[in-house]
């Protein structure tokens, strides 16, 4: 065999390696099936602890919540081994963002399912200006530096409370994750760590709201 020989065949035989490696690597979605959609406009709070429900902008949400958890309980779920769950959020008013300053962040929110934190990132509706733009972690997890509302679907909301009366101050985010899960039976919590040191009201400062919840069960090989 002579190099020119030798050096084709070497060649074709790494690419066959490559692809089978790659397609040995790669999952294959079996099944998926929604087991679970609310946008609560029904006013179903079923499997819920701490739900309550409010309208704003016309539209049923939970909450709104500050540094309190509420939690969906589901049981029964049909033979998985992923979950998908799909969070459409509302934050409102001054979230702060990433300042690490011991009076006003960082502004944290996070969600989890049974006792294991999913993902935890910061959120800002602050302005951002040359002089003045307080950066938050969303789309990624904390600690990344990102403009404030970077991965919204929607940012012209008014506030709820402080800045109630001003546009841009609520901001829209939905938010996946897939997580390896086989149990029948799911509690997915979610939760905030807000500061806002010296204020009379904090709840009115800064809170947050579930404007959808969708979880869909995966089967992936």
């Amino acid at each position: 065999m002579n190099q020119s020989t030798w050096k084709q065949g070497g060649i074709f035989i790494w690419l066959i390696v490559s692809i089978f490696g790659i397609s040995a690597c790669t999952d294959t979605l079996e099944s998926s099936e929604i087991v679970y959609d609310n946008d609560f406009s029904d006013l179903n709070l079923a499997g819920f602890e701490n739900g309550k429900l409010f309208v704003f902008q016309n539209d049923t949400v939970a909450g709104y919540y500050h540094n309190d958890e509420v939690s969906l309980k589901l049981e029964n779920l049909p033979s998985h081994n992923m979950l998908k769950i799909t969070t459409e959020i509302l934050i409102h008013d001054s979230w702060d963002g990433n300042p690490d300053d011991g009076q006003s962040g960082p502004d944290y929110w996070f969600f989890g399912v049974d006792n294991a934190e999913v993902f935890r990132t910061t959120f800002s509706n602050s302005p951002c200006e040359s002089t003045y733009c307080l950066m938050q972690s969303y789309p990624n997890s904390y600690f990344r530096q990102n403009n404030p509302k970077s991965g919204a679907v929607q940012t012209n909301l008014p506030g709820l409370c402080i800045f109630g009366a001003f546009a841009n101050y609520t901001t829209r985010y939905s938010i996946s994750k897939i997580i390896e899960n086989r149990s029948s039976n799911v509690k997915i919590y979610w939760n905030s760590e807000l500061r806002q040191e010296g204020l009379p009201d904090p709840v009115c400062d800064e809170s947050w709201s579930l404007a959808r919840v969708t979880v869909e069960v995966l089967n992936v090989k």
